[in-house]
C-alpha cells in the first residue's frame, strides 16, 4: 500500500511539476525528472472477472480505460503466474511482484434469481500485500458496460485521490458524405466511443451541443428552416423547443453552473453580442454591448464568471467579465488568435483554440491569462471540452488533404494524446458530468 501510493505520488509529481499546477514539495522534487518527457504509467493486472465472456468483457473495459487515462499500464494477461480461481481469496503477492504489477484487480459476475447481474471487484496492493478496495454492483445485464466503467473509475479515484470520468457520455457533430454535401447530425456515446447513436436525422446543419449540468438536456444551435437558432433536446424524450424567438441568429450556446440559464450570442446588424436568458421567467439580460463579434461564452464552476472571445481589439482574443457583464478584461495576450474558451470544471484553467503561424493549437491558460501552455498543434484542431475531473481535454482535429474531422483526447501533460473511435467524422464534442 504505502509503495504503491509512493510510486504513484511520484507519478503525479512528475505530472504536475511538468504541468506547473502545483508545488512539489522540495523533498520530492530531488526524484522528479521534468526532462524525461513521457510518464512512466503505473503497471497493473487486471484479471479477467470470474465467470465466463461476460467477465471478461468487463475486465478488458476496464482496462482500456485505465489505459487511456496515460496513468495505468496493464500488464499483459499471459504473463500473469498466479491464475484467480476465487476473487475472495488472498492473491499470491510474490507471484504478482515478479511481473512488478503494483496493483491488482480482481472481480466476478454473478447472475441474481431476478435477473440482475452482479458485479464485484476488489483492488490489491501486491508490494504492502493488502486490499485496498472491495465494491460490487447490482444493474440489468444490458448496463454491462456501464458497470465496468463504474469499476474503472473507481480504481483510479482509490489510487490518485481524483474523481474518474470514464462513467461518462460525450455529445457530437457527426458527420457523413462528400465535403461539398456533408450531412451533419447530433449524436452521442460513451467516452469511449461505444453506444454511438443519432440524436437527430434532418439535414439541417447542427452546430456547438452542450450538456445541461443535470445531463438530461442538450442546447445547440440548428440552422432549421433557413433560421439559425440555439434548441434545448430532452435527451430522453426528444422533445425540443426553441430558446426564445429573436429577430437575429442566436449561437454558441450553453448552460450555467446551475442549468437554469442558457448563455449564447445574438447577432444583430452585423455584430453579435452576449445574453443570458433564464429558462424558468424566459427573462433575457444582455451582458455585452459592442460593434464586435463577441462569442463563445462560458461561465467559472461557481458562476461567478464569464470567459468570452471578442474581436473588439482586431482579431480574437479571450476576455474574462463578471456574471452581470462588469469588468470585462482581456487575458490573452499571445502571437495570433484565441477562440472556443472552456472554463475548467476545477476553476484554475481556461482552454481556448490558438491560430498562430498558419496553424490551430490546442493550449490553456489561468483565468488570469498567466501561465499559458500549448498541449498540440496541427493543421486544424479546435474545440476543446474538459472531462468533468478537469485532468483531460477533448477537441477535434482535421489533417492537411483529410476527409474530415476525427475526435482526439489529450491530458494535461501533453503527452498523452489518443484518438476517440468514432463511426465517421466526427466534430465539435461536449463532454458530460459524470452519470449518477
Amino acid at each position: 500500500m504505502e509503495m504503491l501510493r509512493r510510486n504513484f505520488f511520484r507519478l503525479l509529481m512528475v505530472m504536475f511539476a511538468g504541468c506547473g499546477l502545483i508545488a512539489s514539495p522540495a523533498n520530492a522534487l530531488v526524484e522528479i525528472n521534468i526532462n524525461k518527457g513521457n510518464v512512466e504509467p503505473l503497471p497493473v493486472a487486471i484479471t479477467d472477472f470470474l465467470q465466463g465472456e461476460l467477465g471478461q468483457k468487463i475486465s478488458d473495459v476496464v482496462a482500456a480505460d485505465l489505459k487511456r487515462s496515460g496513468l495505468f499500464a496493464p500488464i499483459d494477461k499471459g504473463a500473469f503466474i498466479e491464475k484467480i480461481s476465487n476473487p475472495d481469496a488472498t492473491p499470491r503477492f510474490e507471484d504478482w511482484k515478479v511481473i512488478n504489477a503494483q496493483a491488482l484487480v480482481t472481480g466476478r459476475v454473478t447472475q441474481e434469481g431476478d435477473g440482475r447481474l452482479k458485479a464485484e471487484f476488489r483492488l490489491w496492493d501486491t508490494f504492502a500485500g493488502q486490499q485496498m478496495l472491495g465494491q460490487q454492483f447490482y444493474t440489468q445485464p444490458e448496463n454491462w458496460r456501464r458497470v465496468a466503467h463504474i469499476i474503472a473509475d473507481a480504481i483510479y479515484e482509490r489510487i490518485t485521490g481524483e474523481k474518474g470520468y470514464f462513467d461518462t457520455r460525450i455529445v457530437y457533430v457527426a458527420e457523413s458524405g462528400p465535403k461539398t454535401a456533408r450531412k451533419r447530425q447530433l449524436a452521442i456515446m460513451d467516452q469511449d466511443g461505444a453506444n454511438a447513436r443519432a440524436l437527430t436525422n434532418s439535414n439541417d446543419i447542427v452546430l456547438t451541443p452542450r450538456f445541461s449540468p443535470n445531463r438530461q438536456e442538450i442546447t445547440y444551435m440548428s440552422f432549421e428552416n433557413q433560421q439559425p437558432r440555439v434548441y434545448l433536446l430532452q435527451l430522453e424524450t426528444g422533445q425540443r423547443e426553441v430558446v426564445g424567438n429573436f429577430p437575429g441568429m442566436t449561437f454558441a450556446p450553453r448552460f450555467s453552473p446551475d442549468g437554469q440559464r442558457v448563455i449564447m450570442s445574438l447577432q444583430q446588424e452585423g455584430n453579435a453580442n452576449i445574453y443570458t436568458m433564464d429558462l424558468r421567467s424566459r427573462t433575457t439580460t444582455r451582458l455585452t454591448n459592442t460593434a464586435a463579434i463577441d462569442t463563445s461564452p462560458s461561465y467559472s464552476p461557481d458562476g461567478s464568471r464569464i470567459v468570452f472571445e471578442s474581436d473588439r481589439g482586431g482579431k480574437q482574443q479571450l476576455y474574462v467579465m463578471g456574471a452581470d457583464g462588469s469588468g470585462q478584461t482581456r487575458i490573452s495576450f499571445g502571437d495570433g488568435s484565441y477562440s472556443t474558451p472552456v472554463w475548467s470544471p476545477r476553476g484554475d484553467l481556461i482552454a481556448f483554440t490558438k491560430q498562430s503561424g498558419g496553424k490551430f493549437s490546442i493550449g490553456v491558460m489561468k483565468p488570469d491569462g498567466s501561465g499559458e501552455r500549448i498541449l498540440t498543434t496541427g493543421f486544424h484542431n479546435e474545440g476543446p471540452t474538459w472531462a468533468p475531473n478537469g485532468r483531460v481535454l477533448m477537441f477535434f482535429r482535421q489533417n492537411a488533404g483529410a476527409g474530415g474531422p476525427q475526435l482526439y483526447s489529450i491530458d494535461l501533460t501533453g503527452y498523452n494524446e489518443q484518438p476517440v473511435q468514432t463511426q465517421g467524422f466526427a466534430s465539435d464534442p461536449a463532454w458530460s458530468p459524470l452519470m449518477e
